[in-house]
Order: C-alpha cells, then sequence, then structure tokens
C-alpha cells in the first residue's frame, strides 16, 4: 500500500504510480486525498447482460436449452449492453466482468470477458472467448431429464461430455494430418479448449461433481477452472494438487437446491489456506453484482486473510480470466481502472465516489456518468 501517493494516467493507462512530481498545465486532477485509491474490481463468473433483471422471458437470453450440448453459442451474441447490471456494476466498482452462458447444458457455449462500461460490446471486450462453459452436477440433468433426454444421471452428464470431446479429438486430429472435414461450428470451439487456448469453466458445487471435472480435465490434458466450487472446503487439498483457479459463490444466496446445502463462508478460507487460487464471484444476478465486495468482507469475517480476500476480486481475479496483463492492480502500463472509495473499502459504511474504467470517469457520486 503506497500512502499518499500519486497515479498519472494517460491514454486510458496508468503511465506512473507513487511519489513524484508532475509540471504539465494541461493535467486534470482528482483530489483523493484521505481517501483509498484501488484498482477496479473484477467479477470472473456474471451473466450480465444477457440474463436482464425486471424483463422477464424476453432477457432470458443465458441457456440455450435447445440441446444439452452447445459449443457454437456465444455469449457475445447475446448481451444487451444497456442492461441496469452494468450500471449497477460501476457504481460498486466493478470494471472488468466475464459473463457466461447459464448451466442448463452440459457444454454450455463461449463466455467472454469485458469492461462494464459502454453502449457497442465489441468495443468493450478485453478477452474473446475467455473459456468455454461446461456443467455437471442437477442442473443438465433437471433441464434435459425431464424432456426425456439425456443426461438423466450424473454419470449421463460426464458421458456426454466425454463424448462431444473425443469428437472433438478426432476432428483435430484430422485437420492437423490434412485430411478435409466439413466445418463444424461447435468442434472447432472445442479445438480452442484441446489446444489450451481457453479453459473449461465448468459449473460444480458438490465435491463429486469436482472429483469428475479434475478426472476429466487430466483425461483430455485440457485447462479448466472450477465454477461455485461449494463444497470445495471438503476436499481443498485434491483440489490445490491439480493446480487450477476456483471461484466461489455465490455464497450469499439461500440453500435454494439440494447441491447447495453445505454451502459456507468457510469455503474460501479453508481453499486459500490449501493453497488453491480463489476467486469470489456474485453470479450476477443470483446476488447483485453490487454486492461483490461485501461478498468478499463476509469471507474476511469467517476467516479468510484480508490481503487474499482483496486480491479475489481484483489480481487473482484477473489471473483467473487470464487478463492480468491489463487489470487487476495498479501498475505501470495497464489500464486505468480505478475506484476512488470514501474509506476503507472493507468498512461496508464506506461507498464508492468514483469509477473509472480506460482513464474515463464512468460513475461519481455526484451522478452517473
Amino acid at each position: 500500500m503506497i500512502q499518499e501517493g500519486k497515479v498519472l494516467i494517460d491514454e486510458g493507462k496508468i503511465k506512473k504510480v507513487g511519489h513524484f512530481s508532475v509540471e504539465r498545465e494541461d493535467l486534470e486532477v482528482i483530489d483523493a486525498f484521505g481517501k483509498f485509491v484501488s484498482p477496479g474490481l473484477i467479477d470472473v463468473h456474471t451473466h450480465l447482460g444477457v440474463h436482464e433483471e425486471g424483463i422477464g422471458n424476453e432477457g432470458h437470453d443465458f441457456n440455450e436449452t435447445s440441446d444439452p450440448i452447445t459449443p457454437e453459442v456465444r455469449a457475445l451474441d447475446g448481451i444487451n449492453p444497456e442492461e441496469k447490471g452494468f450500471e449497477d456494476a460501476r457504481r460498486a466498482g466493478v470494471t472488468t466482468v466475464q459473463v457466461l452462458p447459464g448451466s442448463a447444458n452440459v457444454i454450455g457455449g463461449e463466455m467472454v470477458t469485458l469492461k462494464t462500461f459502454g453502449n457497442i460490446v465489441d468495443r468493450m471486450v478485453i478477452r474473446q472467448p475467455s473459456g468455454m462453459k461446461a456443467a455437471f452436477g442437477e442442473n443438465p440433468k433437471r433441464i434435459h431429464g425431464t424432456k426425456g433426454r439425456a443426461p438423466i444421471t450424473r454419470m449421463g452428464v460426464a458421458a456426454l461430455f466425454r463424448k462431444e470431446m473425443r469428437k472433438a479429438q478426432q476432428y483435430l486430429d484430422k485437420k492437423q494430418r490434412g485430411i478435409t472435414v466439413e466445418d463444424e461450428l461447435g468442434l472447432e470451439n472445442l479445438c480452442k479448449v484441446l489446444r489450451k487456448e481457453i479453459p473449461i469453466r465448468a459449473h460444480a458445487h458438490r465435491a463429486d461433481d469436482i472429483v469428475t471435472l479434475l478426472r476429466l480435465a487430466e483425461e483430455f490434458d485440457i485447462d479448466i477452472t472450477i465454477e461455485h466450487c461449494t463444497e470445495g472446503h471438503r476436499i481443498p487439498e485434491y483440489i490445490a494438487e491439480k493446480g487450477f483457479h476456483a471461484s466461489v459463490g455465490p455464497t450469499m444466496s439461500t440453500r435454494a437446491k439440494v447441491e447447495l446445502s453445505d454451502k459456507g463462508w468457510n469455503t474460501p478460507r479453508i481453499l486459500a489456506e490449501a493453497g488453491v487460487p480463489i476467486s469470489i464471484t456474485t453470479d450476477h444476478p443470483v446476488i447483485g453484482i453490487e454486492n461483490l465486495l461485501s461478498s468478499a468482507a463476509m469471507a474476511v469475517k469467517h476467516g479468510l486473510d484480508e490481503k487474499e480476500a482483496w486480491k479475489s476480486v481484483t489480481l487473482t481475479a484477473a489471473q483467473h480470466l487470464g487478463v492480468e496483463d491489463r487489470v487487476g492492480s495498479i501498475e505501470e502500463g495497464k489500464d486505468a481502472d480505478i475506484v476512488i472509495w470514501s474509506g476503507d473499502p472493507f468498512d461496508l459504511r464506506n461507498t464508492v465516489e468514483t469509477t473509472i474504467i480506460n482513464g474515463q470517469i464512468v460513475y461519481n457520486k455526484n451522478g452517473t456518468c
């Protein structure tokens, strides 16, 4: 932490940080004396813009439930950047989010990481695609099994995932050997996973589902992140041994389904102490994105080291998304995504006064910009 320091911003980037003097009369100066200045917050797992609040079915563009395997779809194509949640994010100091398809399908499609300010989603993107969605456990069983089609069981979920990944392996092998194959968009997208250009980001609450995911990651030699990781506290050393990131949450939600029966604020602490890199998430709109920092503060209240909690919504979150070269900390050369707080952010009586994205003020307490 730097006391009474300065941050110089130029052309949307951080040019200098620390104690220095600037002799330029053309600079706009923001006086944050006595306040806290932080990097913009990052939520690694949201449905912003694809699950719009307050408008019902017309805004539910996050689950393509026509088939349990839909690697060809992209969250990018369903995002409404004018959705109210983006404004809520800016007011809460959240400057970067990952937007995922929902968890109805075994393989649900590509996700995207973007900034929370703009009216043209293509200009908000910082990584596209940033992962491929998958889901294990009850959701795919419930959505598709009740329609009389696979998967009906957890065995079926894993089998469908394995079957599609093997198809993708065979497709990639033929292309690499120069054999002419008919282009298949879904398989092309899964080839990005097999080439480790993007990870599988898999919805997995229960410990047994997490173990299944880790088994499949080893079988196909692919990168993954564990999304939700609700029962991760039951097998922390095993998860740490595998070396993958986990997003934890939305812990502020109720125990609305059987997979959440052992949900608790102890999970982030136990995983972090075991050496698992964790990010805390709201899963917006399951929990409103304005509660991201409140969730991190609750984890601190239940034993998570405050430094680790802060990193879980900044630098570790950026690493989870593979965008740490641009966001997650106040460092020279990174994007000028900065938040000014009235006081210590973990004291929930304090508020965001100013949010800056790419060097532009996009929110201040006197009115949204």
